[in-house]
């Protein structure tokens, strides 16, 4: 199977992952579902690598690797998903994923900032693209009174679902890169034939982080209580378990082999699609109008996301 059919999976995935952790969100809160997903995703990954490498916990990763990595956790896992799991409960997960196409521009400033990757004017084009795309599907035209007021544009959404989901953007965005450094550490001092391996095993150091960053915060806000009852819905308990399969398990996985078989460019592009294939979903289980308005700007943001890759 080429990279580009693994691509178009990947999207997939990620786009039931979203419809699922909306519903689960609902019912579980933000804090629970995260660490509930997390959990999970510690699970499937640790089988993962002691299949291929017969350790649940990654192996050879020195200090600088748990350093990047850690980092990497707190800002993409913890603030990152918290305030995008958030965000699904107020505006949903089509707009959620809508705004998010802003990470990768994010990616790109923090790119920029962190590490000195350069900043072409194809990628701050794309920038300007994507905006626009994501302002044509959030912003509504409010006519004036009969005095003559000019048109405003109004949101459609509630600011605090539009913040938090931007918040969501900023922290996988900034998180990638952080991730990056980490794996670029992890090669350093573990040479491996096996491509999986590192992506992986960083990728459960992620976990880790993000498990004891939402052990502490259910703590210290005394949320245990709640989050032991949340056990009790099981509906939304298997919700959130199939949503982690989905995206945090296969979505990623399947996201390395992708990028492994086809051009890094061409599997980013069509991986970046989810706002547009969630639009028919939608529409057909959830009952949700769609408007071509609301497409068209999907289309173009994902268009401003194939600029960064040209």
């Amino acid at each position: 199977m080429s990279g580009e059919f693994i691509a178009i999976g990947v999207a997939f995935l990620w786009t039931l992952s979203a419809l699922f952790f909306e519903h689960a969100g609902k019912q579980l809160g933000s804090v629970n579902l995260n660490f509930i997903r997390l959990f999970c995703a510690f699970i499937f990954i640790g089988v993962t690598l002691m299949i291929m490498n017969g350790s649940f916990l990654p192996v050879h990763a020195d200090r600088e690797v748990w350093i990047w990595m850690s980092l990497s956790g707190l800002v993409g896992f913890v603030i990152g998903d918290y305030f995008l799991f958030a965000s699904y409960s107020m505006i949903s997960a089509r707009y959620s994923q809508l705004i998010m196409t802003l990470a990768s521009p994010f990616a790109a400033l923090a790119g920029f900032v962190i590490i000195g990757e350069k900043l072409s004017w194809m990628a701050l084009a794309g920038m300007c693209v994507t905006l626009t795309g994501i302002s044509i599907s959030i912003l509504k035209r409010e006519n004036g009174n009969n005095s003559g007021s000019h048109n405003k544009l109004h949101m459609r959404l509630p600011v605090k679902g539009v913040l938090f989901a931007l918040m969501g953007a900023i922290g996988q965005g900034v998180g990638i890169v952080l991730s990056k450094q980490g794996m670029l550490a992890y090669e350093n001092c573990h040479a491996t034939d096996n491509v999986l391996y590192i992506p992986l095993a960083a990728t459960q150091i992620r976990t880790i982080t993000g498990i004891i960053s939402f052990v502490l915060i259910i703590v210290l806000t005394g949320g245990i209580k709640n989050f032991l009852a949340s056990f009790k819905n099981r509906k939304a308990m298997r919700t959130a378990v199939t949503g982690s399969i989905f995206g945090p398990y296969l979505g990623v996985t399947f996201s390395l082999m992708a990028v492994q078989y086809a051009n890094t460019a061409v599997a980013s592009t069509i991986m970046a699609t989810v706002p547009v294939i969630i639009l028919l979903p939608e529409y057909l289980f959830l009952k949700r109008k769609v408007t071509w308005v609301q497409v068209a700007g999907a289309v173009i943001s994902v268009a401003g996301v194939t600029l960064f890759f040209i």
